[in-house]
């Protein structure tokens, strides 16, 4: 059962949406970042996006991504995503392990984290967004 299990903080694993600049425009994706000096396995992320829009409730398709391996101090792309969903709540739920231990945390971008103003350069990508940790 769930209660049984012994879900420890996380900490050192962050997710960023970042823009980048290519021939054809503004390519948007999502990126988990693990700055821990240990290696994260059976990484799974699901995604989905929630909210309103105009009165109406909006909700977008559930995405499950599995990363067997994230190095230390490591990036990996997770998906593309499309701008017009920046108006609702998108949510990334990440599960992963450190050794045989089981870590757990959901990320929740917010409508009004993408707005100009709190975008800035994430090093550990090189590229421009938000950073979620």
């Amino acid at each position: 059962m769930k209660k049984d299990i012994d879900f420890s903080p996380v900490t050192g694993v962050k997710m960023a949406i970042a823009k980048e600049i290519t021939a054809s425009g503004e390519e948007w994706a999502v990126y988990i970042i693990n700055l821990n000096l240990i290696e994260l396995s059976t990484v799974m992320i699901t995604s989905k996006g929630y909210g309103e829009i105009d009165g109406e409730t909006r909700k977008t398709s559930t995405l499950r991504h599995m990363i067997e391996e994230l190095g230390p101090q490591c990036v990996a792309k997770v998906e593309p995503i499309d701008p017009a969903v920046f108006v609702l709540n998108n949510e990334f739920w990440v599960s992963y392990y450190i050794m045989d231990q089981i870590f757990d945390k959901k990320f929740i971008f917010t409508p009004g984290s993408f707005d100009p103003s709190l975008q800035r350069h994430i090093p550990e990508i090189g590229l421009e967004g938000v950073l979620h940790s």
